[in-house]
């Protein structure tokens, strides 16, 4: 697995995996956490096949994520880049509540219990993981270089913020990342949001870069998913929707077998090669969609191969909207 580098925190730039691993899967959001052995192990597997980057928060559980992170890494020799998040109001019961805390007394008490949770003296990447419209963000960034000069934190992120935002923590904290939906089934990053974080000199990190499961070419409109998984709130995933969205998916299939490779791949490869400075992190819980995924980074695509996929994907329309209300909501603009 080769390398890329992200951004700075102002004097140090941060290098990762071509590819991070998403870890939120593992313990919330699809469905019932995964047995914790077998969560181990892939974990310790993906380090095995060159990883060196994993993608966690507070709120994933709450907090099983993080435990199981710092289990299943602490005693792992290589050096590692862990990202985790904050910004979310979570009582003392571990319950999530509906609302956004950003405030610097909370950020210093999540990276403290962060820290003890995965085990680690420095936390490599603290994103926030949603705007916190109470609280301005020069405040946000100023805690955050608190705990950088403190050494607690050695990279600054956020997460599906708007250039405004990002530009205003910028001036405070440099940005080493943003964190924020990008795939062939959603692309608008592209138009403004790309070309200011590369003249920023901020890397960006897709999550859901194969659309939550769906460029895979393994969910239907018939596929059922369990009560607790996440997607059957979101519209892009009704049966309808899944229905309509299909014909993309069809479409990068055909493509992909043409060089011999997955629609996965395919997927993850074109991202790979839109800008050096982009570093998806797709989640699994199976070894042999990890080793599948690990195959994209090997994948090269020539600038004809990019141009052929895009027009191809921008003739489907793609059907539903990627977020509920309440999530939606969420997203700072």
């Amino acid at each position: 697995m080769h390398t890329r580098t992200l951004g700075s925190n102002g004097t140090t730039r941060l290098e990762v995996s071509a590819l991070g691993l998403g870890c939120m899967g593992m313990s919330f959001g699809y469905g019932p956490p995964r047995e914790k052995r077998e969560m181990i192990a892939l974990l310790r597997a993906a380090v095995d096949r060159g990883i060196t980057f994993f993608d966690t928060a507070e709120v994933y559980g709450p907090w099983a994520n993080e435990e199981l992170l710092g289990e299943a890494l602490s005693p792992v020799h290589e050096p590692l880049v862990i990202a985790t998040k904050f910004g979310f109001s979570i009582d003392a019961q571990g319950r999530r509540q509906d609302a956004l805390d950003s405030t610097p007394q909370n950020i210093r008490a999540v990276a403290e219990a962060s820290l003890r949770r995965l085990k680690r003296p420095t936390i490599d990447l603290f994103y926030q993981h949603r705007v916190d419209p109470k609280v301005p963000i020069e405040d946000v960034a100023g805690a955050v270089q608190d705990l950088i000069r403190a050494g607690k934190v050695r990279h600054f992120g956020l997460s599906e913020a708007s250039l405004t935002t990002i530009r205003r923590a910028h001036a405070v904290q440099p940005v080493t990342a943003l964190q924020s939906e990008y795939s062939l089934w959603w692309r608008e990053p592209e138009a403004e949001l790309l070309p200011a974080l590369e003249s920023l000199g901020i890397g960006f990190v897709p999550f859901s870069p194969l659309g939550r499961g769906f460029l895979t070419g393994k969910i239907d409109a018939h596929t059922p998913f369990d009560a607790t998984d996440m997607r059957n709130t979101v519209p892009r995933f009704s049966p309808e929707a899944r229905r309509a969205n299909l014909a993309l998916v069809e479409v990068l299939g055909t493509m992909a077998a043409r060089q011999r490779i997955t629609a996965a791949q395919l997927a993850l490869a074109w991202l790979l090669a839109k800008a050096p400075q982009i570093v998806p992190i797709p989640g699994t819980t199976r070894l042999e969609r990890l080793e599948e995924n690990i195959g994209a980074a090997a994948v090269r695509l020539d600038a004809a191969q990019i141009q052929q996929i895009e027009q191809a994907a921008a003739r489907i329309p793609v059907h539903g909207e990627r977020y509920s209300q309440q999530m939606a909501r969420l997203v700072d603009r």
